[in-house]
């Protein structure tokens, strides 16, 4: 490793190591590993430990507090460690290291010795048996019998995971005779009380399951059907999902495996006395005991019971193989059951009852996946009394006091869902009456979670009312029931929210709000002063002084929303309009505020040649649609409005984002001159010398100089003379495309954080 490189490394361990450190982004982080590849590759990794122990404090770092680590340095600690641990040097230099990415990394070592191992058949022998092997094959598979023999739960769970990778990744002849040596070990480990690794386990069996060469044999399904008696109601939860995924599986294990996950909640139903209840779930009176113990035995193996069987379904709704037929009634009267235990409003009338709901009332993880399920299920129709008591229990839990931000965030999402899926009206679009009754009913909730002192149940709200507006804006139920709220009013007023979070979902709001005319003028005396402000001057208010980057990205998404759409406000004059915004957008220090800046002013020019964007069709003012203008119309209104001051200095940002858009926006424009032909300049060619030169300046890193007023010719010009499309590709490639030198990418990542000076930085 170059010395230099030694140097600097400490203190990049250091920063990947400190979770209070803003961390580089992926593509560092790639180029990083990248670097070490080569590293190992061309010489002794061991060598590169000894003499870095840095890297070995990191991986251990990694190891102790992983829960402190954001997810993409985790991911390039234990990418590193594997790549080291692949060596057998380097695996018994970590060896006083026992943790999983290490064991991992052997693990796959071990799969990919016995590919290659297995890959060629000796003569004679069409497909080749462990037995007659290379001898480095049956040592590994030796070593698997022993470890799934041994009483150790760690070694037992590498074998299994070992096995797992093998079955997945090799589809070899010899695979089905390694399966028949080694299954009998696997099935002795179901006659164990509890079944030991039982996640180990269920990976291991559905990666034979899905291998092509081994799915064909009646083994496996038996296996599986055997696993699924076998394990615990919680255990067999994962597998009974991945069964039910599996292409060609045999009916009758489909069948089995569809029962364990409804029979939780089949027991939930029993509990709630409500009889044989709806077709389509096991008969809870006859059912599985062991389910039964479980929900009842303790808060923790019922609440854990429930969440799973609940996210299991969930998912298995969304999936082609999903049961047929699959018993939305009944599992829409267990979900809101289920519900209605843990707000405590339901009345059980069983002492099986009255535990299960001690049990769950209050519990958030339940409610929290209830929900979840609960929309889903919206995506089929069910009988109108359970549609009215799903309105009913969301309506509970959206006006309860005692409705956690999370639950009543995962209510809101659920509501939309059903409003949603309400049947139409024929020949018309608007909500039936069952969902604008709902919707009446639901509205004053909505205005009592938007003055809420919890700031996520704000947001939440302004969420909800956003994709509302999104998507009944123009019909005429929904306005009716909105305009006689004091819900725009409300939400208005939170463009001043002291939370920014807030005040940036109150924008997107507001502009969706003001976008259909729905939109309130302030008022209340503790404003005196804003009854006369419009909702476009207080919106560019906040792009102008909101300190917090969250609203001002918001604001610049609605004006955009808005110049796209025709908002009335804008089409009265859509060149001061976008030349308020650019002012303000050009000098924000958010790189997400200057890159929709750019965007608009993308819009505005297609806009300017003919060109405009969809327009809502039910937007408040729709202008009449202009002709298309010359090229030179639009080139005096960009100079008008400074745009190539602020395009020419965004090419050379900091940020890349910012930059690629400026490129893609004068690209645009360099193209658009080229159809419409370049006109015969009457006094040939004008001097854009002192304009280059100020980009040149710019390109430097020297930002103090302006650019000055420009005609379109010398735009014209100066676009023709720049290598735009080069510029393009160049910022299209990686973050370190200056110097592709280790010492300066090293340089850079300690750069971003503070630790060396800006000279020391030699990539941006």
């Amino acid at each position: 490793m170059d010395p230099e490189c030694s140097r600097l490394l400490p203190a990049l361990c250091a920063v990947l190591a400190d979770p209070r450190q803003p961390v580089a982004d992926d593509t560092c982080l790639e180029k990083l590993l990248d670097w070490f590849k080569t590293i190992t590759e061309a010489g002794s990794s061991l060598l590169v430990l000894r003499e870095n122990p840095c890297l070995v404090e990191l991986l251990f770092h990694v190891l102790l507090k992983p829960q402190d680590l954001s997810p993409r340095v985790l991911s390039f600690s234990l990418r590193l460690a594997g790549m080291f641990a692949a060596q057998e040097d380097c695996f018994q230099y970590l060896q006083g290291d026992s943790s999983l990415f290490v064991a991992s990394a052997a693990g796959q070592l071990l799969v990919h010795l016995l590919d290659l191992a297995m890959r060629a058949p000796p003569r004679g022998h069409p497909g080749p048996q462990v037995c007659d092997g290379p001898a480095c094959a049956q040592k590994i598979v030796c070593h698997l019998e022993a470890s799934l023999r041994s009483a150790a739960a760690p070694q037992l769970t590498q074998a299994l995971n070992v096995l797992t990778t093998t079955f997945g990744h090799c589809h070899g002849l010899w695979t089905p005779g390694l399966w028949a040596r080694l299954s009998p070990l696997v099935v002795h480990l179901l006659e164990k009380d509890p079944v030991p690794a039982s996640h180990a386990l269920v990976d291991l069996l559905l990666s034979v399951a899905r291998s092509p060469v081994l799915s064909s044999e009646s083994g496996p399904w038996e296996t599986l059907a055997l696993t699924l008696s076998r394990l615990s109601p919680i255990q067999a939860g994962p597998l009974a999902l991945g069964i039910l995924k599996l292409q060609d599986c045999p009916q009758t294990l489909r069948t089995q495996a569809s029962g364990v996950l409804l029979q939780p909640l089949a027991c939930v139903l029993k509990a709630a006395a409500q009889g044989p209840g709806r077709p389509g779930l096991p008969d809870g009176a006859a059912g599985d005991s062991v389910t039964v113990d479980t929900l009842f035995s303790s808060k923790s193996a019922c609440v854990g019971l429930l969440c799973c069987a609940l996210a299991h379904l969930e998912l298995l709704q969304l999936l082609p193989q999903c049961p047929s037929p699959w018993p939305q009634e009944a599992l829409l009267e267990a979900v809101v059951t289920v519900l209605r235990f843990c707000n405590g409003s339901a009345v059980p009338a069983s002492d099986l009852g009255g535990h299960l709901c001690a049990i769950l009332v209050g519990c958030v993880r339940v409610q929290r996946a209830a929900l979840d399920f609960l929309g889903t299920l919206s995506q089929r129709a069910g009988p109108r009394e359970l549609v009215t008591q799903v309105s009913a229990v969301l309506l509970e839990y959206l006006s309860g006091p005692d409705s956690s931000p999370m639950v009543l965030k995962k209510a809101f999402q659920a509501s939309l869902r059903w409003l949603l899926s309400s049947p139409k009206t024929p020949g018309c679009c608007d909500l039936d009456p069952h969902a604008q009754q709902f919707l009446r009913e639901l509205l004053p909730v909505l205005q009592k979670r938007l003055c809420s002192p919890c700031w996520e149940v704000r947001d939440s709200g302004l969420e909800f009312l956003t994709q509302m507006a999104r998507h009944w804006g123009g019909q005429a139920g929904f306005r009716q029931v909105l305009l006689a709220s004091e819900v725009p009013r409300l939400t208005r007023q939170l463009l001043r929210d002291p939370e920014s979070y807030v005040r940036a979902s109150a924008v997107t709001a507001t502009g969706q709000l003001s976008s259909w005319g729905l939109h309130a003028a302030p008022t209340g005396p503790e404003h005196p002063g804003l009854q006369q402000k419009s909702l476009l001057s207080e919106l560019l208010h906040v792009l102008s002084t909101d300190s917090e980057g969250f609203p001002r990205r918001a604001v610049m998404q609605v004006f955009t929303e808005w110049l796209r759409d025709g908002h009335a406000d804008v089409a009265e004059d859509p060149e001061q309009f976008v030349a308020r915004v650019l002012q303000a957008a050009s000098r924000d220090l958010d790189w997400e505020v200057r890159a929709q800046g750019l965007e608009l002013a993308l819009v505005f020019l297609e806009q300017l040649l003919g060109q405009p964007g969809v327009r809502c069709p039910y937007a408040v003012a729709l202008p009449k649609a202009a002709p298309p203008g010359t090229l030179a119309q639009a080139l005096q209104a960009l100079c008008r409005l400074q745009l190539f001051e602020f395009a020419f200095r965004a090419l050379f940002d900091c940020d890349r984002p910012v930059a690629q858009k400026s490129c893609d926006l004068l690209l645009f424009l360099k193209a658009k001159a080229a159809s419409y032909g370049t006109p015969q300049e009457e006094r040939g060619s004008p001097d854009v010398s002192s304009v280059e030169a100020t980009l040149q300046k710019w390109q430097a890193g020297e930002h103090g100089h302006p650019l000055g007023d420009l005609e379109p010719a010398a735009v014209m010009a100066v676009l023709r003379s720049m290598d735009l499309e080069g510029l393009q590709d160049t910022l299209a490639e990686s973050s370190d495309h200056v110097e592709r030198s280790p010492q300066s990418l090293l340089q850079d990542m300690l750069a971003t954080v503070g630790v060396l000076g800006e000279n020391e930085a030699d990539c941006y």
